[in-house]
Formats: structure tokens, sequence, C-alpha cells
């Protein structure tokens, strides 16, 4: 778990680490929280998107509609899975090239395990999304859901990776608009389904994500999830390069 991470868990969470680590979700929360931590998104600015942010969401919204709907969140939890990919890949062949300098290298290793740590949380995200439409017998269109989306991946892993190795920052300020933007768009599905509120959550992952009071308080966790991803790279976006 990075330093960053540790700064936003509870008192309780700190001293006892497993139960951080017992879930997929980001943080030990309980319903309350969450709902408190929506409200705080809801009231909060968005960060002022770069170009290209403002490009992929313009893109995403003209191929998939502005609508918030569960296969959109689908397609954007399998491309936010891209750069933490991209970012585990360079910091391995990083740490390749110098693998003789340890204390370097481990420095290089741990970011390799916050970025599989989080890789595997959107992971999560993807994959209760992918229940819920089962569940819902959502009919999609395989091109536009399955196919499409995998190229949009395959191209951002690429531009992921070069902006990486160029310049590291460029990377993160990306991410972090993208998090920041799933974090708002999380919230906002939320308001616009209040059934939500009273809609059970029974899944065959909850075991490895958690259990949750409704479909709503879910959702809120995602969210709150993906502010925590904004968080760490508006971090390393201070310190951008391994060192």
């Amino acid at each position: 778990m990075s330093v960053l991470a540790k700064e936003y868990m509870s008192d309780e969470e700190q001293q006892n680490p497993k139960a951080h680590q017992a879930i997929g979700a980001m943080g030990n929360l309980t319903a309350q929280d969450r709902l408190k931590e929506q409200q705080v998104t809801m009231s909060s600015p968005r960060r002022r998107y770069s170009i290209g942010a403002k490009i992929l969401f313009a893109s995403l919204d003209a191929i998939y509609g502005k609508p918030r709907t569960l296969s959109k969140f689908k397609v954007l939890e399998l491309v936010a899975r891209v750069p933490y990919q991209s970012w585990e890949q360079v910091a391995y062949i990083a740490i390749t090239h110098i693998s003789d300098r340890i204390s370097t290298a481990r420095r290089i290793h741990d970011r390799v395990i916050e970025a599989r740590q989080q890789q595997d949380n959107e992971q999560w995200h993807l994959l209760l999304l992918e229940e819920l439409i089962a569940d819902r017998n959502i009919k999609e269109n395989w091109l536009l859901y399955t196919a499409l989306p995998q190229l949009i991946a395959f191209l951002y892993y690429q531009i992921s990776v070069i902006m990486y190795i160029i310049k590291p920052k460029w990377s993160y300020r990306l991410n972090a608009d993208f998090e920041d933007h799933a974090e708002h768009e999380y919230m906002i599905l939320v308001d616009e389904n209040p059934d939500w509120e009273t809609t059970p959550f029974v899944s065959v992952l909850a075991p490895d994500y958690g259990t949750y009071e409704s479909l709503a308080d879910l959702f809120r966790q995602i969210g709150y999830d993906e502010r925590m991803h904004k968080h760490e790279s508006e971090y390393y976006l201070m310190e951008p390069r391994f060192k």
C-alpha cells in the first residue's frame, strides 16, 4: 500500500492494515461515510481537464451517448485499467536496466505494486458492472461494447506508454483527469437512480470487493475508489520520475 493511500485511511485502518486489504475496495468506509463522500464529490469542482482528456471524454460521449448507462460505465472501466498496466510495464523495463542499483530498483518496484493494486481495483469495478449488466439482461452491440472498447484500450495503452517514457507527468495528469471524471460521473449516476437506495446488492464478487447495503452504496464506494486513484496520480505529478 502506498504512503499516500495511508494518508486517506482512518486510524483504525492504519492500525489494522489487513482489514483494509481484505476487500478489493479502497478504504474501509461505512454506508454513512460513503454518503458523505458522495456529497463531497457533488459539491467539489472538477479538475481543469487537459485537451487530451477533453477529447477522450467527448469521443466517448459521441460514440456511447451522454446518458449514464451501466454499459457506458463498463467501457470506462475497461479503459481505466490501461494507464496502470502501462506504468507497470515501463517500471519493469526500468528495473531491468538498473537492477544493480538496489535501492532505486526497490523504489521502482514499490511503484509497480501500487500500479497493480489500482489496476486490480479497476478490474473489480469492471467485473461488477459486467455482472449487473448480465443480471439485468441488458443487450449490447458486440461491435460497440466489446470490439471497439478493446481498440480504444489498445490505443490508449500506446499513448500512455509513450507519455510515461517521454514525460511521466503527462501520463499522471491525464489519468488524474480521467479518474476525476469517473468519480463525478459515478456519484451523479447514483443521484440519477434514487431507486438504487432500496435495491439490495447481491453479488458473487462480494467476498472479494466487499458487502454493501444497497446498489447505491456500492456505486458510492466505486466513486470513492476513483477519487483515491485521482489522488495517487496527483501525488506523483509532484515527483513523476523514479528516484
